[in-house]
């Protein structure tokens, strides 16, 4: 769920809307009917109509949709010869009132599905110089909002006396959002809505990946920022109409909320408070909301605190490292309490046991992290190792050295130690860093964030880590492929899934852990069942815990076998089967092989051979981890040699899996790509590499002026 903002409480008290849907909202980019998208609207103000709420709807796309009409009519009653002639733009007019009847047709039909009554009502500018008729106006809407009919409502401009529709700017009212805006003042509104094919007001054309969503526009601080880009593709004057009816409505006393009529349910969002759109108020100038964040201005901002980083020599960075460590224990007392108060909100709010799990920093768990912190600071310094020396010709040596990346994004979900290790491990690698982590480990989060930043030194400058702390920055921080050069989502296959689909800039992560365990038949069973209850009981909600135990097929019937799935049960964990053994050991059959349960539950398989279980592990697993037991050597070397994972294991559980367990101080993620790094990715993970040249003044010259050697050279200490 979306954020909800508090500076727009006042949505409680909202009875009366006026909503504005554009012609680009309505009609297809061919012109044609949107009819999903219209349905969908329908769909909701059917809803909204149910729940008490009074609503006005102000719809553009006549005009677009008589042109389309008669378009289509005249190319079917035209010869060949008519077609070659030059074609006569066609009346606005004709297209206005031809448009109209469409609009209402297909407005009546989907109200009518949808067992709600509309209305029609078409106005012009001089209607409204006429006072009676705005009392009558006011009665007839008055007197169809008390019988639950919705009125909607369009320029009459079939017989308006404009010169043209789409030019003339004269008048009372010019344009359809200027209509609502004076609907919403005569028919005393208390919220206009104007719909659009963007999500709010950007600071630049939306289309530029340098624009930012103004969530609150202040008139004194926006109006000077803001560049527009074209008008609408359709409609007549596009953002900056919209714009205008927004502040004058805005500033004469209703509230106005301009937002993307293309998503699903955002009239509802708009209503329940959240942040979507951009709000214009009378008072926003009055409030003190907090600073906008500029998404690009943070990644830039990490990137020149990570230059100063880079500069430090490695002790000073050593130093960095070894004071966020003290200053986590210092401060144990005070993170417990915001995590605790996380723990309780997720309770509350019926989160599931994995989450929650996930989420609660358990006791000891701050004194573990700062240990691995320290572990991290006593490792040889990764920045400006030299990875391989040579001799390109007599005096010009060519150095290849590793680098840090540059600026990460992580976005990760639920586990707030996740943090930590991260931020560590950005500070080890010198890496700008930019973390965004679930709604509910916000405080949490906001507490590790405040006590890791305040340890850095202000020579390099607390923004070398930036906390994202809203949804709506994301897409706007996956725009910005110049100045951030790796992301890494660390959560559900939906999460990483959106993040890939959203961005240009590289992402390293894995979507899914699902682990199997292969017990073979020459395995030692006692050390089997160790493995196996280790793999699901030790932390079931570890991206590196068991979820399949595949076992060989001679094993069924075996005591040794039985004795397992007792100590299983015994731990409380559900079994579920696929085919073969849902049915031989009377256990419900698992809906899905690519299942990641993440709690106390896992599938049990049986399989002919280890060649079996690796075609398994292939369609069915993540990549992740996969482990085999097994003393037969040569099935040992199949398995090892065969399965195409990031972590391949040999009598040992997949718990295993796990940056500080190898031995890497921290881990940012466990990658499942096929990229730079794979498994468990520690420092080494997020560094690149940089070729440095040393010489004396020699020149190419077409390739005479050396002598090519080509001579690799020691590595010095």
């Amino acid at each position: 769920m979306d954020e909800v903002d508090r500076s727009r409480a006042f949505l409680k008290d909202v009875k009366r809307i006026v909503l504005k849907v554009g012609t680009a909202v309505v009609t297809r980019n061919d012109g044609r009917i949107a009819l999903g998208r219209l349905g969908a609207l329908c769909e909701q103000l059917k809803e909204l109509n149910s729940l008490g709420y009074e609503v006005i709807l102000v719809s553009s796309g006549a005009v677009g949709l008589g042109r389309q009409r008669l378009r289509y009519r005249k190319l079917v009653n035209s010869s060949f010869a008519d077609l070659q002639k030059p074609q006569v733009e066609l009346d606005g007019k004709a297209c206005a009132a031809v448009g109209q009847n469409c609009l209402m047709a297909l407005y009546d039909t989907l109200f009518s599905q949808l067992d709600v009554s509309s209305a029609q009502l078409l106005v012009t500018d001089s209607d409204f110089r006429d006072r009676d008729f705005r009392k009558q106006l006011s009665d007839t809407v008055k007197s169809l909002l008390s019988l639950k009919v919705i009125p909607i409502f369009n320029e009459n401009d079939a017989v308006s006396t404009r010169r043209a529709p789409y030019e003339d700017s004269s008048g009372i009212f010019w344009d359809n959002d200027s209509l609502a805006a004076l609907l919403a003042l005569e028919l005393k509104a208390d919220l206009l809505v104007l719909l659009s094919d963007v999500d709010g007001l950007y600071s630049g054309p939306p289309s530029d990946p340098r624009s930012k969503i103004i969530h609150t526009y202040i008139k004194e601080k926006h109006q000077s920022e803001i560049t527009f880009g074209d008008k609408s593709r359709v409609g007549r004057g596009g953002m900056t109409a919209k714009v205008k009816a927004a502040v004058n409505a805005a500033y004469a006393g209703i509230p106005v909320v301009i937002t993307s009529g293309y998503a699903p349910g955002n009239l509802s969002k708009v209503l329940e408070g959240q942040r979507v759109g951009t709000l214009f108020h009378q008072d926003a100038h009055l409030w003190s909301p907090v600073k906008e964040v500029d998404a690009r201005g943070m990644a830039v901002a990490a990137r020149e605190s990570s230059r100063r980083l880079q500069a430090m020599t490695s002790e000073e960075r050593k130093r960095v490292l070894l004071d966020v460590a003290d200053a986590l224990e210092a401060n144990v007392r005070l993170i417990n309490v915001e995590n605790e108060a996380d723990v309780s909100a997720a309770q509350e709010a019926g989160y599931e046991k994995s989450l929650i799990s996930r989420l609660a920093l358990k006791p000891g768990k701050i004194k573990s992290l700062a240990n691995s912190i320290r572990v991290l600071a006593n490792m040889e310094d990764p920045i400006g190792r030299v990875l391989k020396r040579t001799q390109l010709a007599e005096g010009l040596v060519l150095e290849k050295t590793s680098s840090p990346l540059g600026v990460l994004l992580i976005v990760f979900e639920s586990r707030p130690e996740a943090l930590v290790q991260i931020a560590s491990l950005a500070i080890r690698s010198g890496n700008g860093l930019l973390l965004k982590g679930g709604k509910e480990a916000k405080r949490s989060n906001a507490i590790l964030h405040k006590i890791i930043t305040g340890a850095i030194p202000d020579s390099v400058g607390g923004k070398l880590i930036g906390l994202v702390t809203s949804r709506e920055e994301i897409p706007d921080l996956l725009k910005h492929d110049d100045v951030i050069d790796l992301v890494i989502p660390r959560g559900s296959n939906k999460l990483v899934s959106q993040v890939k689909n959203l961005t240009k800039i590289p992402v390293l992560g894995h979507a899914d852990g699902i682990c199997h365990v292969y017990i073979d038949k020459s395995a030692n069973m006692d050390m089997a069942k160790r493995i196996a209850v280790d793999a699901k009981v030790d932390y079931p909600a570890a991206c590196n815990a068991m979820e399949t135990l595949l076992v060989h097929k001679d094993l069924k019937d075996t005591t040794e076998f039985n004795d397992l799935v007792v100590d299983l049960r015994a731990e409380g964990v559900i079994l579920y089967g696929g085919p073969r053994a849902s049915s031989l050991l009377n256990i419900p059959q698992a809906h899905s092989f690519h299942h990641e349960y993440s709690s106390m539950a896992c599938t049990v398989e049986f399989v002919d051979d280890v060649h079996a279980a690796i075609d398994h592990i292939h369609e069915h697993g993540s990549a992740h981890t996969d482990c085999v037991i097994a003393e037969d050597l040569e099935v040992v070397d199949a398995f090892l040699g065969q399965v195409d994972s990031a972590a391949v294991f040999h009598n040992a559980s997949p718990r295993f899996c796990d940056g500080a367990r190898f031995g890497l101080g921290a881990e940012v993620g466990i990658s499942t790509s096929r990229i730079h790094a794979r498994g468990p990715v520690g420092v080494e993970g997020l560094l690149t590499t940089r070729w440095i040249l040393r010489g004396n003044g020699q020149v190419v010259d077409g390739d005479k002026g050396v002598i090519y050697t080509h001579k690799d050279l020691p590595i010095e200490p």
